[in-house]
């Protein structure tokens, strides 16, 4: 079965909204430079009453382990995301972030002790959530298990799974009323349509 993470939720109603519609994760972004970051107050708000088979996801930009470490101990996440860098791997679960296509970005999905790799559209300075996509088929390359990230919505999950038959599917932006806040219908249409592709 292919996983389904809904990714920077913002809001409590947000996170059950994903929950109700059979999400497997939601994500929950720590870096202040997303339009969609959450201060820890929030994120203890937002997993307070959120069924435990629901995996939190701390998502970081260029952070220590340590720092990811203490998030996860004391919020209660279940994995860290890392887009960049860290000074060492976490001692925690942990999925790496690549940009496809991006210098290296195959040579680094090998060598990454990350239980995963999460593969995503470039996005420069915004580090992901552009709603843009890029060539699927290259989620194939990697070798290893990879959640599909970058412009996936209702319309075209299906033919992104076809393509790329990752481990799991990552969305965002494109099911969203504006940054942070998600369109309820849109979650719920979204996963339906990663279940009914995979009948």
């Amino acid at each position: 079965m292919t996983r389904v993470k809904i990714c920077g939720i913002t809001t409590a109603g947000d996170a059950h909204a994903a929950a109700a519609a059979g999400a497997d994760a939601i994500g929950l972004n720590f870096w202040p430079g997303s339009p969609r970051f959450v201060t820890e107050e929030q994120v203890r708000a937002i997993v307070r009453n959120l069924p435990h088979d629901v995996l939190r996801v701390g998502v970081f930009v260029d952070a220590t382990a340590e720092a990811m470490e203490d998030a996860t101990a004391r919020l209660g996440l279940d994995i860290v995301q890392l887009h960049g860098r860290a000074d060492r791997p976490p001692r925690c679960r942990w999925w790496q972030a690549l940009s496809a296509g991006s210098p290296g970005w195959r040579e680094a999905a090998t060598a990454s002790p990350a239980e995963l790799i999460l593969l995503d559209t470039p996005a420069g300075a915004e580090r992901g959530g552009t709603g843009r996509i890029f060539d699927w088929t290259l989620a194939r390359e990697t070798g290893r298990p990879v959640i599909l990230a970058g412009g996936l919505g209702p319309d075209n999950v299906a033919e992104a799974l076809r393509q790329a038959r990752p481990w799991g599917v990552d969305a965002c932006s494109r099911l969203e009323i504006a940054p942070g806040r998600k369109d309820h219908r849109k979650i719920a249409a979204f996963v339906k349509a990663v279940r009914e592709s995979e009948q």
